[in-house]
Formats: structure tokens, sequence, C-alpha cells
């Protein structure tokens, strides 16, 4: 019993530690460039040991790439909880979209998922990020939405890329201090586009 309270202790230990960097390092990666940002800086500011950062993670390069997944993370669950059980499909595609534009808005969120992730881990790592969370998020809607006969059946992976590129330019738009209101007209005639279609 005593054995097993201790591993449940280091357990916890080692997740408040790692919670910790994660949560240093997406503090100083979305107020600074990367390359400014050193090992030691980011220990400092987890409040643990450069050790501890190196038994959690390979490099720095390890350490975002765990920040951009739980930012990444939070997005999905963002547009996730946008819709109720039982919205119409087409609904819930909008709800999504516009949770994922109120998600982006979160500060330093666009540049950390949309700029530095691609050319930091490279293309190919950040996108499948992208379609663990928030691209498979939109990839469900647009499923469901095709079964429903909401929208035509398209080829899935497509148009969840080319849907999920013009949500993700509406995100930068937006960040550089683009007019909201308008890029959601723009987009939900996209998407209403796309369903007239059926």
């Amino acid at each position: 019993m005593q054995m097993e309270s201790a591993r449940r202790s280091n357990k916890e230990r080692s997740d408040a530690t790692r919670a910790a960097l994660i949560a240093a390092g997406r503090a100083l990666f979305t107020a600074r460039p990367y390359g400014e940002i050193g090992t030691p800086e980011i220990v400092a500011k987890a409040g643990v040991t450069r050790g501890a950062l190196y038994h959690h993670f390979a490099d720095k390069q390890a350490l975002f790439a765990a920040v951009v997944d739980a930012e990444a993370a939070a997005v999905a669950r963002e547009i996730e909880q946008s819709s109720s059980q039982g919205t119409a499909p087409y609904v819930a595609l909008l709800s999504g979209g516009r949770a994922y534009l109120d998600a982006m808005a979160v500060p330093g969120r666009t540049r950390l998922l949309l700029l530095d992730a691609p050319a930091i881990l490279g293309h190919a790592e950040a996108e499948a990020i992208d379609m663990c969370h928030s691209a498979r998020t939109l990839q469900e809607g647009l499923g469901i939405a095709m079964a429903a006969g909401a929208i035509p059946k398209l080829p899935l992976d497509p148009l969840t890329q080319v849907i999920s590129s013009a949500f993700d330019r509406a995100a930068l738009a937006i960040e550089a201090g683009g007019n909201r209101a308008e890029w959601e007209t723009i987009l939900e005639a996209l998407l209403t586009g796309i369903a007239s279609k059926t």
C-alpha cells in the first residue's frame, strides 16, 4: 500500500512538473520569438531544474511541440463545446467555425499554431498535430453533414484542408486587425455555397 502511494505521489509530482514546463513554455513562446528563448529561462519560469526539463522533453523543440499540442487541443475542446447534441449539421459547422475564431483570439495562439509551429516543427508535424485536434473536429463535422445530406458528398480530406485553410487565413487576418464580421460573412458564404450544391 505504501509503495502504491509512493508511486502515485511520484506520478503526481512528475505530472505537475510536466504541466509547469508546458505552462512556462506557453507563456514564453506566445510572448516572444522561439529563437529568443533559452532553456535556462524556461526552467526558471517553471520553477524546476534543467534536469527536470530534460527528463520530460528531449530538448526545447520537444517542449515547443508539447505546447503546440496542448494549445491545439484547447482549440478543439472549444469547437466541440460550441454545439449541443442534436444541432443540425450545417448549423454545427457554422457554430464550430465561430468557436474556432473565438479560440484563436486567445493572445499569442494564432502566431503559435499557424506561423511558428510549421516554421519550427516543419509543415508535416504541425499538420499532424492539427489533424489530431481542430482539423479533426472539422473533418468529423463535414462527414456528419455529408451523411445527413446537408452538404454534397465530396472528397473529405481535400475539403477539410480547403476549409481549414480558409479559417486559418481568417484567424491570421483578424489577428492582424482585419474586420472579424467581414471574415465571418465570407466564411459563412463559403459554407453556404457548398451546402447549396446538394
